[in-house]
């Protein structure tokens, strides 16, 4: 099916988490005709499992404030900045170096149970068709002939091996981390203050905490990023949610005292609370060609994973969404194989750093970031500029993920102050 030139097209979209429906939203404002496919209904996304951590940085967030969709900005808790420290097993009472950094604006974690069923509605509300089905290569073909341009955001399921992984893009072949997160009560925040709190044990893993907020309101989330094998996965086996977060306790116990002691009297905030597995990062290549020659554009998790260390996740989503909408709104012409590739080559200027800069917290240690942390710790603009790269990835391109240049802004910072102090 092919546009009418200077009008409106049919957009369908499969997937209705946060890429599917911030960019469905973003297109029913601009007047086109969008459906987006589910394979849940509202209530059943509201009372399912928890889906993900979605810390949400600013940039990310000023999309949803665009859209008129932030409904939660009021009642979510602010996360301010984030502290990080590194400890050494058998010296886990204090880390053997840590920094903190305030971020320019606060970051968001809206649970995204309470999130998508309302986005659901907005997107009724605003004339989108919601259809209720599970999307298969059949399925596919039957959009691709009522629509313009078909568009797959749905980050899990058969439907996303039809985008073939980028090789070149995709450095690991298997996930690098075994994953725990936890929605809870009860957990002490230190000095009372609302940051990320993120602790690293090399050879272990990483360990998350921040504010949230869930269906009945604030909570905190734990997550658990544990090298494969190591002491930290105790994830693989199927367990009660309730026993799952008593091993994560008792690791803490073990390797976290102080982490511990926050967690003392935590509980689950329901018995869906807790997520567990593995992801494999990977980058798939944007377009997928359907049996019958067709052609269909990947978006975010279904085309570009990132581990949720560096919580890139559903930042990427929106931010995907927003490149996505600009690029549809201004195209004249058919949706076709050069429009899907500009599309997506807009994204990965955005989409590339951020997936770089969370492959390299991925592996071990390197003497330069290792130098720039230490760093962090004497100078607050490097921890300043490193909290700003949660919110912009970019940022980091020529000293987290430069080595040369790692060195040369030290030597700049360490001149600066010298300077100030003499």
């Amino acid at each position: 099916m092919t546009k009418a030139r200077g009008m409106r097209g049919k957009i369908t979209i499969v997937g209705a988490g946060q890429a599917g429906l911030s960019l469905g939203i973003g297109l029913r404002r601009f007047g086109f005709d969008v459906t987006i496919v589910s394979d849940r209904t509202p209530d059943e996304i509201g009372t399912g499992h928890v889906m993900s951590s979605q810390c949400m940085f600013d940039t990310a967030q000023g999309f949803e404030r665009a859209l008129g969709i932030n409904f939660w900005d009021r009642e979510c808790p602010l996360i301010e900045g984030m502290r990080f420290s590194v400890f050494l097993e058998g010296f886990s009472d204090s880390p053997v170096n840590a920094w903190s950094a305030s971020f320019e604006r606060p970051a968001r974690s809206v649970d995204q149970r309470l999130k998508m069923p309302r986005w659901m509605e907005e997107f009724e509300r605003l004339g989108g068709e919601l259809s209720i089905e599970t999307a298969t290569i059949e399925s596919l073909e039957r959009y691709a002939r009522s629509s313009d341009l078909v568009i797959v955001a749905a980050g899990k399921g058969a439907i996303t091996q039809l985008f073939e992984t980028d090789f070149g893009r995709s450095p690991f072949q298997t996930p690098q981390r075994s994953l725990a997160m936890f929605y809870v009560d009860g957990l002490r925040r230190p000095s009372g203050d609302s940051h990320i709190e993120f602790s690293l044990i090399p050879g272990f893993g990483e360990y998350l905490t921040y504010p949230a907020l869930t269906i009945d309101g604030e909570c905190d989330i734990m997550l658990f990023e544990a090298v494969p094998g190591g002491p930290m996965d105790r994830w693989s086996q199927r367990k009660a949610p309730r026993e799952m977060l008593s091993d994560a306790v008792s690791f803490l116990a073990d390797h976290l005292p102080h982490e511990a002691r926050r967690a003392a009297g935590i509980s689950l905030v329901d018995d869906k609370a807790v997520l567990a597995g593995a992801v494999t990062p990977r980058v798939r290549n944007p377009i997928a060609t359907l049996p019958s020659g067709a052609e269909v554009l990947g978006m975010a998790d279904a085309i570009v994973v990132n581990d949720p260390l560096s919580a890139q996740g559903a930042n990427n989503a929106n931010k995907c969404a927003d490149v996505y909408l600009q690029a549809i709104v201004r195209h004249d012409g058919a949706f076709d194989r050069r429009f899907m590739t500009r599309a997506f080559e807009e994204f990965w200027k955005i989409g590339g750093p951020a997936t770089d800069f969370t492959n390299q917290l991925l592996g071990p240690a390197l003497p330069h970031t290792s130098q720039l942390h230490l760093a962090a710790a004497k100078y607050g603009e490097i921890a300043a500029r490193f909290a700003h790269c949660m919110d912009d990835p970019a940022d980091a391109l020529d000293w987290i993920l430069d080595p040369i240049g790692a060195h040369r802004y030290i030597q700049r910072v360490t001149a600066r102050h010298s300077q100030l102090v003499a």
